[in-house]
């Protein structure tokens, strides 16, 4: 389904899952954050209607 509206699911490496622990506790949700550390570290947009995400410094669309 991703792929047919031409997005590409990425995984959770364990980097990413180190930084999205290691970032502030601005959000409660830790999937959140992993959202956050995956954005960060591909240098990528976070598609997303929280507001507190933007909040980390990533770019936020929706």
């Amino acid at each position: 389904m991703f792929r047919h509206h031409g997005f590409t699911p990425l995984p959770l490496d364990a980097e990413t899952a180190e930084e999205a622990a290691d970032l502030a506790a601005i959000h409660a949700d830790p999937f959140d954050r992993a959202l956050v550390a995956t954005a960060r570290r591909t240098s990528r947009t976070s598609l997303t209607k929280d507001g507190t995400i933007a909040r980390y410094g990533v770019p936020v669309a929706w």
